[in-house]
């Protein structure tokens, strides 16, 4: 799995529209930081909060999604799993990639219509948000939606005629959209033909046929490259095609979830991670994590095992942990002695092991869709995260001792002046920590607090980022901001058909027929959540699979917090889990190594965080001792 391509082939007028989109995505994400902090002095200083602000908010949430989706359209970073792209080459390569053009242009021409058939039913013309039309608000979506199209065809890499296999997809799309197309015409008072309505008995019937063969295709394309928001999207679509449902559901359904109250603070705490990321932090921690640690076996292992922890939980993002750290990391420990497999192999296993602290983003989610105590589950994570970092700094000190690695001696004056050189990033856990849990901010206000303070210490105090950067920092966020939510909003459909379906219902009756031991359970889910976690991104499957073993965890007393650390402990190894686990493809990028290389270099770090894993599912007490 990766983050697909380097960009797509521009115009004359591409880049203008592409100014334009960055311009409204940093204001967007600029209002976003802003207004919750606002509401944090008025709230103070009138006891009252901001008119209209959680409306404003949620909103924003909507555009920044969408913006940022066709932004990361446009540089060709949506996640997907690619492998048959990924091996293939010229003209093969360029077959493969029209192919998932095709499929994406036909699912986002269809998502376009649903989107525009959705806002003017569910919303009358006086309906506002704030001072704004909610009619107005919410155009992003369907604009959004049919840039993404547009941009799907012109993606690099596809050559000659090849490229018009893509723009089939429009008709095709039109087509599939036959339902909420007919609803928005029907909504404008748009006369057409009575024939049209005839056909919907025919379509409905040709999609409950082709329902099977679509999903399996799909489920195929992924593998050729097509987004993964895109598939999912299309699986959803098909579904409630074969239910007789309104297409209208998936982005009514997109909209319920990116206006939930804790969504803003994904991308908050993203952008807080990327600014430190832009900085020199990663250099200044690195140093005092080398200063206090280095003269122990080990020890500078632990340093970064430690700084790559710190990154992952505030950009929620393994990705960018390897490719910002991992070369400066791997560079540090092999100049000391660390060998090159043992340091690439420990760096890689290292990028998702932050995501079990606060503020991990996947956490957040996880307490939304789980609907229990975001509070519970940071405090449960505390102690199960800290077992994954000892494993790996045992790892390390193992390996030291038996390759006699050179030691960095210990000097107080050094501790201490790196010490200070990172104080401001080293107290801004501690003030997340403070704001939140003792009830002073909610999450999305410490988001906007974790961004503001990273911005004034980054910009101010070490000056590493001008202010004239600033929006820059911003927009390089937008893949990672935009990548997520858009897979968020595509997930929430299918999750709502899963429910609506009784399927977990019906696989909690099956369960309890078949399985009567609870260990058996915990084995049987460990296993599934790896197998999900070695092919899906831990967000979509945090929306698809949570509302599945949340009733079957129920039948065996399982704590539901217990339950939330099993389910992103799992899914953070399945990041590792060969063969496309998302960090082997970031570090074959990053190392320069084949990914059988870096499957070798890896693989004993996978079973000894698999050990962890297994631990902490089996011994609930680590996930519950700090939970009230």
């Amino acid at each position: 799995m990766k983050d697909f391509g380097a960009g797509i082939t521009e115009g004359k007028a591409k880049p203008q529209v592409g100014k334009i989109e960055g311009i409204f995505a940093a204001a967007g994400i600029t209002a976003l930081v802003i207004l919750p902090f606002l509401e944090i002095i008025v709230r103070g200083v009138f006891q009252s909060g901001i008119p209209a602000q959680s409306e404003y908010l949620y909103h924003l949430v909507i555009w920044v999604t969408f913006l940022g989706g066709m932004i990361t359209s446009r540089q060709d970073k949506h996640l997907s799993i690619s492998l048959a792209a990924h091996f293939s080459r010229g003209s093969r390569r360029s077959f493969i990639l029209s192919i998932g053009s095709l499929l994406s242009s036909t699912v986002l021409t269809a998502l376009f219509l649903s989107a525009l058939s959705f806002i003017l039913m569910a919303f009358d013309t006086g309906v506002k948000i704030g001072i704004f039309p909610v009619r107005l608000a919410l155009i992003i979506m369907p604009v959004g939606y049919l840039f993404m199209a547009l941009r799907s065809v012109t993606r690099e890499g596809i050559q000659g005629r090849m490229r018009w296999i893509g723009w089939a997809g429009f008709p095709l799309g039109l087509l599939m959209g036959l339902p909420p197309l007919t609803n928005l015409l029907f909504s404008l008072n748009v006369p057409y033909p009575l024939w049209i309505d005839g056909m919907l008995d025919g379509w409905y019937a040709f999609f409950a046929v082709c329902t099977v063969p679509g999903i399996l295709l799909l489920i195929a394309a992924a593998f050729l490259g097509i987004p993964l928001f895109v598939a999912i999207s299309g699986i959803a679509y098909l579904l409630f095609a074969r239910q007789f449902g309104a297409m209208e559901v998936i982005p009514n359904e997109a909209y319920t979830m990116l206006t939930s109250p804790s969504i803003p603070a994904l991308p908050l705490f993203t952008l807080a991670g990327y600014i430190l990321s832009e900085s020199n932090a990663g250099k200044r921690l690195v140093r005092l994590f080398q200063a206090w640690f280095g003269w122990m076996p080990g020890g500078l292992v632990t340093a970064s095992v430690l700084v790559c922890t710190f990154f992952t939980t505030f950009t929620g993002a393994s990705g960018v942990t390897i490719l910002a750290l991992g070369a400066l990391l791997a560079y540090i420990l092999k100049e000391h002695g660390v060998g090159e497999e043992f340091s690439e192999g420990m760096l890689t296993a290292s990028g998702s092991i932050g995501l079990l602290f606060p503020p991990s983003l996947p956490i957040i989610l996880y307490g939304v869709v789980a609907g229990i105590s975001i509070k519970d589950l940071f405090l449960g994570g505390i102690i199960p995260g800290f077992i994954m970092v000892a494993a790996l700094a045992v790892m390390g000190v193992i390996h030291a001792v038996r390759k006699k690695v050179h030691l960095v001696p210990f000097n107080i004056k050094e501790a201490g002046q790196a010490t200070l050189g990172a104080l401001w990033e080293i107290l801004l856990p501690l003030i997340i920590i403070l704001g939140y849990f003792l009830g002073i901010t909610t999450i999305v206000e410490t988001g906007s607090i974790a961004v503001l303070y990273a911005l004034v210490v980054e910009v101010f105090i070490h000056r590493d980022i001008r202010v004239k950067d600033i929006p820059g920092v911003f927009l390089k966020s937008i893949p990672i901001i935009g990548g997520v939510l858009i897979i968020l909003a595509a997930a929430r459909g299918l999750s709502f058909f899963i429910v609506d379906a009784r399927v977990p219902m019906r696989l909690t009756e099956w369960v309890a027929e078949h399985i009567q031991s609870k260990y058996v359970f915990l084995i049987l889910l460990n296993l599934a959540l790896l197998i999900t976690g070695c092919f899906m991104d831990i967000f979509s499957a945090i929306m698809v699979v949570v509302p599945l073993i949340i009733p079957l965890a129920g039948l065996f007393d399982i704590h539901p917090v217990h339950l939330g650390i099993i389910f992103l402990a799992n899914l953070e190894l399945g990041y590792l889990t060969p063969p496309v686990g998302l960090n082997l493809f970031l570090a074959s990028y990053r190392f320069e190594k084949t990914l059988p290389q870096v499957y070798h270099r890896v693989i004993p770090f996978f079973l000894v965080l698999l050990v962890m894993v297994l631990l902490i599912t089996y011994v609930p007490m680590f996930s519950l001792m700090l939970v009230p």
